[in-house]
């Protein structure tokens, strides 16, 4: 299939004004508590922990550090991916055949994609995950055409991928039931595709027998969340209807009619395997139990097999009406991906707007030095003779940023996902306790009392937003005995 001239100047452009938009805006609001998590737990190296491979917790020590605390710095790696991401998906759609207007097309929808701005201004694992989907669909692309030495880069795409986010696994295994169903089964044969198989594994090794040792810690995660113990889960019949966010509402037809050309059309058929993978991973991540956003990475190939069709339906007829809807469309898609998904709106004009109701992640980045400062207050209260309490968290989140704003405070321990791994915490006789119920502490103390209620001061309705701090003392069993049963997943 002949393929137009690479359209470098307009998609190195678009990638560009993503990358600075999402620079701009990355030091409004404050950490996100993933990514006070993240920080804790590269302090911590490990080959893997109970939640995720390694590479991003090293990825936000190493930002922290360089930055001295600068959100600016910390999430510029961030923006970067997103704006690479951007262009990528036009360089995919120059791989499948696209004009130079489609490639810049392909690349503006997902510029101005609701998943680009939510996972493009915070440190996430998302965001790394987004963009090696992305990348591994444009090496697929060309690797299912030409064969040969590209199937090295798959390869070392995927190891490094796998250490980002096992997500990534779930794709391949969308692939191989594409290629199975639709071919080409020719790549069964290739003795590059499987030098690139051997990459990847040899990558993900040190991470793979890590899970191993330690007993397959995030395939207990992945039951924990099918059951909805994380924040962020939603019941398996919101599954299909939230993929028409991922985007934008306004441009389902764009990616739907790339799913269509991928499945249909004679000059796409050796790529036919993504739309059986698109079919395919949102039936497994719907048996599963999977988040919606999962299925995130394959709208950069459906953007890219939809733009030149989407151009072709705007020159025929009222062209000029057609333009218009096409334009407005974009616009619009922008505006609202904006407004919702990033830090635009002040923080204490949140309460009165949707963003919370679309994008809880928002109010998880606001109200943390707050939250620090009364725990640390009931803390220096609670302290005699020098002796300080401890602080027990209910999630990574509350630890991380005691951690991070007040690690003067005290010692601090959490029962939630790695945290959990990294103590117990040591004999006290005084703990301040966050992110429990009164009636759990009392199944591990005597006595439990309120010493301070968590206001953000913004009216900011979040996780922590009226949680009680608690003093605990009269510990009933010493914490070799009650550590084991604590642990919170999700």
């Amino acid at each position: 299939m002949a393929r137009t001239d690479v359209a470098h100047r307009p998609l190195a452009l678009i990638a560009a004004l993503v990358g600075l938009l999402l620079f701009a805006v990355g030091g409004r609001y404050g950490y996100h508590r993933d990514e006070l998590y993240f920080i804790a737990a590269g302090h911590h190296p490990a080959f893997g922990y109970v939640d995720q491979p390694p590479l991003i917790p090293l990825l936000a020590r190493a930002m922290e550090s360089l930055g001295g605390g600068s959100l600016l710095i910390f999430r510029l790696p961030s923006a970067i991916a997103a704006a690479v991401t951007v262009g990528l998906t036009g360089l995919i759609a120059h791989q499948l055949g696209a004009s130079r207007r489609g490639q810049v097309l392909a690349a503006t929808c997902m510029a101005v994609g609701s998943i680009t701005y939510a996972v493009g201004h915070l440190m996430s694992t998302s965001t790394y995950d987004l963009l090696v989907w992305t990348l591994l669909s444009y090496l697929l692309v060309r690797a299912v055409r030409d064969d040969g030495r590209i199937w090295l880069a798959v390869g070392l795409v995927v190891g490094v991928g796998l250490e980002v986010k096992v997500l990534v696994a779930f794709l391949l295994a969308g692939i191989a039931v594409g290629v199975l169903v639709a071919g080409p089964r020719q790549l069964l044969r290739s003795a590059w595709m499987w030098a690139g198989v051997a990459t990847a594994v040899a990558l993900w090794a040190p991470n793979l027998i890590w899970e191993a040792a330690n007993g397959w810690p995030q395939i207990e995660l992945g039951r924990a969340i099918a059951n909805g113990s994380s924040a962020t889960s939603e019941p398996r019949w919101a599954f299909l209807p939230f993929q028409l966010l991922l985007v934008s509402p306004l441009l389902f037809p764009v990616w739907m009619v790339g799913w269509w050309q991928l499945a249909r059309s004679p000059q796409l058929r050796q790529w036919r395997f993504f739309a059986v993978a698109h079919v395919a991973l949102a039936a497994i991540f719907i048996i599963t139990g999977g988040k919606p956003y999962y299925l995130a990475g394959m709208y950069p190939v459906l953007l890219a097999a939809g733009a030149e069709p989407t151009l072709r339906w705007v020159a025929r007829g009222r062209n000029a009406a057609r333009r218009v809807t096409l334009g407005v469309a974009l616009a619009g898609s922008m505006a609202a991906a904006a407004y919702l998904f990033l830090p635009l709106v002040p923080a204490h004009d949140i309460p009165g707007t949707p963003i919370l109701a679309v994008n809880s992640d928002a109010g998880e980045t606001i109200g943390w030095p707050r939250f620090a400062d009364t725990v640390a207050g009931v803390v220096s209260d609670n302290s005699r003779g020098g002796v300080r309490p401890i602080v027990l968290t209910g999630n990574y989140g509350e630890a991380g940023a005691m951690l991070r704003y007040r690690p003067d405070a005290a010692g601090v321990f959490s029962v939630h996902n790695s945290f959990w791994t990294w103590g117990p915490p040591p004999d006290t006789s005084t703990v301040v306790a966050i992110g429990f119920s009164k009636a759990e502490l009392t199944r591990w103390f005597a006595d439990v009392q309120p010493a301070a209620t968590i206001d953000n001061g913004l009216g900011v309705d979040n996780d922590e937003q009226g949680e009680q701090v608690w003093v605990c003392t009269a510990q009933r069993q010493p914490w070799a005995t009650l550590w084991p049963t604590m642990q919170r997943l999700g």
